[in-house]
């Protein structure tokens, strides 16, 4: 395999791009060669939703369009990043705070956490922010 994969989308910010959002993912992973019935492919599937659901839900009308980037690093390192045009950072919420929603950020940090990986945002020169995280890339003798 390469040294270095790349692949990305950028989609309206419309609640059915989520899913769009999501296939795509799981067309590139298994391009890459990553289990689609995989604990690893899983966890990346739901992340995306949530990154995505979040592009459209919480940019209040002023993006309207995110871009979803995947990149593969010497079969190493799986980096996953959402970008949109809105410079509100991801908020987390207090633990007693009861609602339907909101739960994104948390779920992806609970899920970082348990296959090592790691979460950022980073502003964009146009004032947005990309979410991005990365997660080991799993041997696939194990995936």
């Amino acid at each position: 395999m390469a040294d270095h994969q790349e692949a990305t989308v950028t989609l309206p910010s419309d609640p059915a791009s989520v899913s769009a959002a999501r296939r795509h993912v799981a067309r590139v992973l298994a391009e890459w060669g990553l289990a689609e019935d995989g604990d690893t492919a899983d966890t990346i599937l739901l992340i995306a939703s949530e990154l995505a659901t979040n592009a459209v839900q919480h940019t209040f009308g002023q993006s309207p369009t995110f871009t979803v980037d995947l990149r593969l690093d010497r079969d190493v390192e799986f980096c996953l990043g959402v970008t949109d045009s809105h410079p509100r950072r991801p908020q987390r919420l207090p633990a007693a705070v009861r609602q339907d929603n909101g739960r994104g950020m948390v779920i992806i940090r609970a899920l970082l956490k348990e296959h090592g990986g790691r979460l950022g945002v980073i502003p964009t020169p146009d004032g947005g922010k990309t979410v991005a995280i990365a997660l080991p890339w799993p041997d696939p003798a194990r995936a």
